[in-house]
């Protein structure tokens, strides 16, 4: 087993640390993790302002925009970098509203649609480009075998980016919120939370974050440890991995909850 190291806690509300081992928050309100609709306005600006930086990218194309003092080729690939950073960073906005306030499992459709819609716009920043670039013929060859190679590339950056890999919905975030009350500990890195500073997957690091499990989510930690749900007897909440497939140490502690009924001795013959 991985050697225990002495950690850092640090509080989401305020990024203060506290004594490692200490679980309680401080007696205040915990701080709101953030403004949805805001989030959501500013992704929207960011990608009105790829798809302008696109259609500038198309007019360079066409001959219609043309600065004399840098090649076609170098005005292509700067207006297609500047697509691909606003979708991009619209996208990380978008996905972090989503993770504030995201939406319903109820309706299929609408909520598939919420939680890819930075891939949708990615393909309408850079498809377009590409149709237009292969079909037009006036275009010099070697600007338009560039632009197309180049506005490919943006475009798997931009999806892969833009894609949410692990979503949450809004029963999600009610079964965990209702299922967990106390503050929670995610690493830097790590991509779950933990109900305790002390589980055994959080040994090796040096820092954690503590706070509710809205800060959590908000982090980008959507689900919960499996190690610690076992433990805890947590179910109804969304986990790692599938938590019958997890073997506790002799040492730790099972709840009695979940704890299986030792079998009786059997009599000794007489």
């Amino acid at each position: 087993m991985s050697e225990k190291k002495t950690k850092r806690i640090i509080s989401a509300d305020d990024g203060s640390e506290v004594k490692a081992g200490s679980r309680k928050r401080a007696a205040k309100q915990a701080a709101p993790v953030g403004n949805a609709t805001g989030l959501r306005i500013g992704a929207v600006a960011l990608w009105v302002a790829a798809i302008a930086f696109e259609v500038v990218a198309i007019l360079i194309l066409v001959g219609t925009i043309n600065w004399t003092f840098m090649s076609a080729t170098a005005q292509l690939i700067i207006a297609l970098v500047l697509d691909l950073i606003c979708v991009v960073i619209g996208s990380l906005l978008w996905k972090k509203a989503n993770r504030i306030k995201p939406a319903s499992e109820k309706n299929k459709l609408t909520f598939w649609l919420w939680n890819n819609m930075g891939v949708i716009v990615a393909a309408f920043a850079f498809i377009p480009f590409v149709i237009l670039a292969l079909t037009d013929k006036k275009a010099d060859k070697k600007t338009k075998a560039i632009a197309v190679v180049a506005a490919v590339i943006a475009l798997l950056i931009a999806g892969v980016a833009s894609y949410d890999f692990d979503p949450v919905s809004q029963e999600d975030l009610a079964a965990a919120t209702s299922a967990i009350t106390d503050d929670v500990y995610w690493s830097t890195f790590g991509k779950v939370y933990h109900t305790t500073q002390d589980c055994h997957a959080l040994n090796v690091s040096e820092e954690l974050t503590y706070g509710t499990v809205e800060q959590a989510i908000a982090a980008n930690r959507t689900r919960l440890c499996a190690y610690c749900a076992k433990r805890d007897a947590i179910t109804g909440v969304v986990t790692d991995k599938n938590v019958d497939d997890i073997v506790l140490d002799d040492a730790d502690v099972i709840p009695d909850a979940v704890q299986e009924p030792a079998e009786a001795a059997p009599a000794s013959a007489e």
